[in-house]
């Protein structure tokens, strides 16, 4: 077992390769993250994340994001958050060139369940959001479906290789309401209780009422770091927070 989840964990380091190279041909632009989960204890977890994405796969970054929140698991496998961030996106083209042209602070709550199935579990994310953009007062509506699949386990554990797909769909309170739709495909591995890595294709496209909206494609790469001192393990839904 030790052999195949080896083999398995080398085939998703050749895939971040594989798209990194598709990457550098055709533009597309990445998303780089790394997020902690503490537990404080079987309730109440701590959570913070850094990112950065860029236009192109190694330059022209212009847009970078700190954020943290508190979660409160409840019973039956959901758990409600509440979080914080601050969002800044720079000129473009440049590596974080000033001017900032937008700057963001915002306030979020969600929802959260699970379905379990055999080797399947899945996400339903509702998350409502209040958003500064330089000075100028935004509500936002999300939700989410990601089912995350574990390939050589019954669940996601230490040593398993898993896929992960999600759709989410964006709404505002004002025309055209209908403001954008994120789809995302790819795979990671636990390579134990403390770390996991994930990537694939992101698809993001805005829409827009006077253009009908343009769209662009990303590769996220995810590095996750959870720690749990405490007597219950519980199972992370392993999941971009964004």
């Amino acid at each position: 077992m030790k052999k195949i989840s080896s083999k398995l964990a080398a085939t998703i380091v050749g895939l971040c390769c594989c798209l990194a190279a598709t990457a550098q041909n055709y533009k597309t632009g990445s998303w780089d993250v790394a997020s902690l989960t503490y537990h404080l204890n079987n309730k109440f977890v701590l959570y913070g994340e850094v990112q950065a994405r860029s236009q192109s796969f190694t330059k022209d970054f212009f847009y970078h994001e700190l954020k943290g929140g508190l979660t409160y698991n409840l019973p039956k496998k959901s758990s409600v958050f509440i979080g914080f961030g601050n969002y800044e996106t720079y000129t473009f083209p440049g590596d974080f060139k000033k001017p900032v042209t937008a700057n963001e602070f915002r306030l979020w709550e969600q929802f959260v369940f699970n379905n379990n199935f055999s080797h399947l579990r899945l996400e339903h994310r509702y998350r409502i959001e209040q958003r500064w953009i330089n000075g100028n007062y935004f509500n936002r509506f999300r939700y989410r479906l990601n089912p995350v699949i574990a390939i050589n386990h019954a669940t996601v554990v230490p040593h398993t290789v898993f896929a992960s797909l999600f759709d989410e769909v964006f709404f505002t309170d004002k025309a055209p309401y209908f403001i954008r739709n994120r789809v995302f495909a790819g795979a990671g591995y636990q390579f134990n209780n403390l770390f996991t890595v994930q990537t694939g294709f992101i698809r993001q496209f805005d829409y827009r009422v006077s253009d009908g909206g343009t769209g662009k494609n990303f590769i996220q790469t995810t590095f996750f770091f959870n720690v749990n001192h405490t007597a219950a393990k519980t199972n992370v839904h392993l999941s971009n927070t964004d």
